[in-house]
């Protein structure tokens, strides 16, 4: 339509401009690192308050 190329080719191409993954580095950016301790502090924060709220035999 616009003479442009299909979606996954685009990505493809950028894909393979990046340069490999570091051995041993699980993130490729912090955003992405940022985001996983936020949810995992999430899931703690919210197991840790049922225990509380089973404590203090609150229903």
């Amino acid at each position: 339509m616009f003479h442009r190329k299909p979606l996954e080719e685009r990505i493809a191409e950028r894909v393979a401009k990046r340069p490999p993954l570091k051995e041993g580095k699980h993130f490729e950016h912090r955003p992405a690192l940022i985001v996983f301790c936020v949810i995992i502090a999430l899931v703690a924060l919210k197991i840790v308050g049922a225990f509380v709220l089973m404590k203090w035999g609150v229903q």
